[in-house]
């Protein structure tokens, strides 16, 4: 490996093409391998063979839940070029989105920091060169200059995919709203180049979909979310809804059993968190 080039994932594991130039394998077949992620590149290493595939050469498969059998349901399906392969790492919890941290770990993307804030789009933020770390469940972005900017992954309340102009050129966009260090509700935007966005997606997607979140809010649960989304203080949540003060502790209370409000002070008081913001975003797409 080259000076820069550091091992992050190391684990025995199986693989098999179930796609070959194009064209479905009739009879796939698993071989056994030791699985080496760095990163720059995955190393399927076979009989004393290596066979290494840069990142910027594989795309997680949109269509994966097609491609892996029941049989392989913990298998991660990886596209490269007309290929397809399957990889399974019994030994790893999660290993796509080990590989999805591995292929962004220290790698140069775009970000706009604060393009949205309280829901505001800001029309001077810029788009600058960023180095994208993850580590103990921490974003980092580092800027020229010296700039930075941290959130955990797990504050991440909602997600949006699309395109745009970046840097003159049409881009695929991850917008990625979370909190910053006044407690306000931020949007920050991603892109770079096609593996990058793939994997940011990927690895965003994961947490907000690996949330509970199968509750029926009720409509006066709906007002005060998106009325705690949208900054009004919880002393005055029951005279912006219309409601008295004792079923607003209730609907507090139910808010906090289902994991969407943290709690700030023994009473009364209360503070959205990730899958709070998450949805009341979705209430308000409601309306």
């Amino acid at each position: 490996m080259s000076g820069d080039e550091r091992k992050l994932v190391d684990t025995s594991g199986d693989f098999q093409y179930v796609v070959r130039n194009g064209e479905d394998v009739a009879d796939p077949q698993w071989r056994s391998c030791r699985l080496i992620v760095t990163n720059k590149r995955l190393v399927l290493a076979t009989n004393g063979s290596k066979q290494p595939i840069a990142h910027s050469k594989i795309r997680l498969a949109d269509d994966a839940a097609e491609l892996v059998p029941d049989a392989a349901s913990g298998a991660t399906a990886l596209e490269v070029g007309d290929n397809v392969l399957l990889v399974d790492a019994p030994n790893v919890d999660d290993f796509e989105t080990e590989y999805v941290r591995a292929a962004l770990q220290g790698q140069v993307i775009l970000a706009r920091e604060q393009a949205v804030v309280g829901g505001v789009v800001q029309d001077d933020a810029a788009w600058s060169k960023a180095r994208f770390q993850l580590d103990d469940g921490v974003v980092r972005l580092q800027f020229p200059g010296g700039g930075g900017l941290s959130f955990e992954v797990e504050d991440v309340g909602t997600i949006e995919t699309g395109t745009s102009t970046v840097m003159g050129q049409q881009r695929t966009v991850i917008e990625v709203e979370h909190t910053d260090d006044q407690d306000r509700s931020v949007e920050t935007h991603l892109s770079g180049m096609d593996h990058h966005t793939r994997a940011l997606e990927t690895l965003f997607t994961r947490v907000v979909e690996g949330r509970e979140d199968d509750y029926e809010l009720s409509e006066m649960e709906s007002q005060v979310l998106m009325a705690l989304y949208s900054g009004v203080s919880p002393f005055e949540m029951s005279d912006f809804v219309g409601t008295t003060p004792d079923e607003v502790e209730e609907i507090y209370q139910r808010l906090l059993d289902i994991g969407a409000v943290d709690e700030v002070r023994v009473r009364t008081e209360v503070a959205l968190n990730a899958q709070g913001r998450n949805m009341a975003s979705e209430a308000m797409s409601e309306k």
